[in-house]
């Protein structure tokens, strides 16, 4: 069975929490992303999203430079070992109601999953069975047939 080592994004994008939401807007847009990982001296702490951001700034009269990350990121995070079999990780998922997993190694940020690692996993896994067995009933009509 294969582990999220082998589906994680290992180059996570991070965030200092000292920073704003427009600190926050601005890395997002320039990293093409929807989520960044916030970090206090290195280690992660939480999670800010573009669903934050509309939810806790957008939605009201302020702006984005005046609100500090601390107040609009969330503190919760859900996180698995690179070890982790998918299928468990998945259930995690679905469990919290989450898009994304951390993923720590002895307690340091070794990777990120997200929904969209996931269902390119499935998309591989589907295709490469699906290709196996076209292979398998090949060799069947070919034994047959022969």
């Amino acid at each position: 069975m294969a582990q999220v080592r082998e589906i994680m994004v290992r180059n996570v994008i991070t965030i200092d929490y000292n920073k704003t939401a427009k600190d926050v807007a601005l890395l997002l847009a320039e990293k093409e992303i929807s989520s960044l990982v916030v970090v206090k001296d290195g280690n992660p702490i939480g999670l800010v999203t573009e669903r934050d951001l509309a939810r806790k700034v957008s939605v009201t009269d302020r702006k984005s430079a005046d609100a500090p990350l601390s107040e609009i990121m969330s503190y919760k995070f859900r996180w698995v070992e690179p070890t982790t079999l998918i299928e468990d990780a998945v259930q995690k998922m679905i469990n919290n109601n989450i898009r994304r997993l951390l993923v720590l190694e002895n307690g340091k940020l070794a990777g990120i999953i997200t929904e969209t690692d996931l269902a390119r996993h499935l998309r591989s896994k589907l295709l490469i069975d699906g290709a196996l067995e076209d292979t398998t009933a090949l060799r069947r009509k070919v034994v047959k047939s022969g």
